[in-house]
């Protein structure tokens, strides 16, 4: 195999736009003109004054227009990302025993913030290899069931779904960070489902978003009222009260609520989740089929139901080496599809987010059969 990195795809080859990252993501050009378009406006305005409350009231509408959410669900917004979701929903709404499914790294950080918990009782895991998945089981006493939409560093997708036999009034936590907008979902089926706006909104981070039932406003009541210690930052009262005077309890970045809002508007204007999921859809079949046809690659996650259609993974025989091919790729401008850094497999990692054109998929996929015939 050659060793040299100096390889030059020819560019007819090359995708329009070389981001595929799985987040942050590629942002589209129309969002940046957004926030050009609100620089006298919005930015370096007040976050309490009607120009921003009602930036951030028009994407709470936007969120429940996408997800076509009943009208007693509720878009909550916070700051710090879904990573600090976890430790407000630590808090917040489990009133004592959770149940999560692990299998990836974002499913089980989860899992070990409810588990460190001194005031809840141990979690209960069901963990499966990375690349397949588990299924949760109704369990006495659990009121939190908690999984990912999709796993971002495997390329796993779950299905959303009500828990069988569970306690009536457990709830249903959906880490749907880098699902999304990308993938199908009936939000009936979900209490929370919350997520950053880096990945299919194709935003930036610092942010988190989430849907609430009834039920899951009501356990937010319940607990703040409980006598449990709660840091104000991290106090989903709090959430729940600035969100509905279209705010957040401190200061938000402008440009990540501009740029997501104009996202939502484009994905809404052009059929909402019907178009986004197809869209989705599209780009993450011609990364499978490809990989199935290859004489030197093949899909990491083995069953097809289980494979996402918003992160694809894709396995490498030992002779070809999937970090070569990366570095040769980001030399020539096509960048971030290096696997996660914990997996350690010798794959590549293929976002297929809402923004990015599964025009651009045909091309990468051409652009990697290249490198291919030239380190053989």
């Amino acid at each position: 195999m050659s060793t040299q990195d100096n390889i030059t795809i020819p560019a007819e080859l090359l995708p329009r736009d070389g981001r595929f990252g799985a987040g942050p993501s590629k942002v589209r050009p129309e969002q940046i003109q957004a926030i050009v378009d609100a620089s006298q406006s919005v930015m370096g305005t007040s976050h309490r004054q009607a120009p921003v409350k009602n930036l951030v009231a028009e994407l709470q509408a936007g969120l429940k227009e996408l997800f076509q959410a009943p009208d007693d669900y509720e878009v909550i917004l916070g700051l710090g990302g879904a990573t600090a979701f976890w430790d407000m929903a630590t808090f917040g709404l489990i009133r004592s025993k959770a149940q999560h499914l692990e299998f990836g790294e974002f499913g089980g950080k989860f899992a070990k913030a409810t588990t460190k918990a001194p005031f809840l009782e141990d979690s209960t895991v069901i963990s499966a290899q990375p690349g397949s998945r588990p299924v949760p089981q109704a369990e006495p006493g659990v009121d939190v069931y908690a999984w990912p939409h999709n796993e971002t560093s495997t390329g796993v997708c779950v299905p959303v779904e009500r828990v069988q036999g569970a306690d009536d009034d457990a709830l249903i936590l959906i880490d749907a960070t880098s699902g999304a907008g990308g993938l199908p979902v009936d939000i009936t089926n979900v209490d929370v489902y919350y997520f950053s706006p880096q990945k299919n909104f194709a935003s930036d981070g610092g942010l988190w978003c989430a849907l609430f039932s009834p039920a899951a406003l009501a356990r937010v009541d319940e607990i703040a009222h409980s006598g449990r210690w709660i840091p104000d930052f991290l106090n989903l009262k709090t959430a729940v009260d600035n969100s509905r005077k279209h705010q957040t309890y401190n200061t938000p970045a402008l440009a990540t609520l501009i740029t997501m809002n104009e996202q939502v508007k484009w994905m809404n204007a052009n059929g909402g989740l019907e178009f986004t999921t197809a869209r989705t859809r599209e780009s993450a079949e011609q990364i499978y089929h490809w990989a199935e046809a290859s004489d030197v690659a093949t899909p990491f996650v083995a069953e097809p139901e289980d494979r996402s259609q918003v992160i694809a993974t894709i396995d490498f025989i030992d002779e070809i080496d999937a970090g070569h091919i990366a570095s040769i790729l980001r030399a020539n401008g096509v960048v971030d599809v290096e696997p996660y850094r914990k997996l350690g497999r010798n794959q590549l990692r293929i976002a297929t987010f809402v923004a990015i054109e599964p025009t651009d998929v045909a091309q990468i996929l051409q652009c990697i059969d290249y490198v291919i015939d030239q380190i053989r």
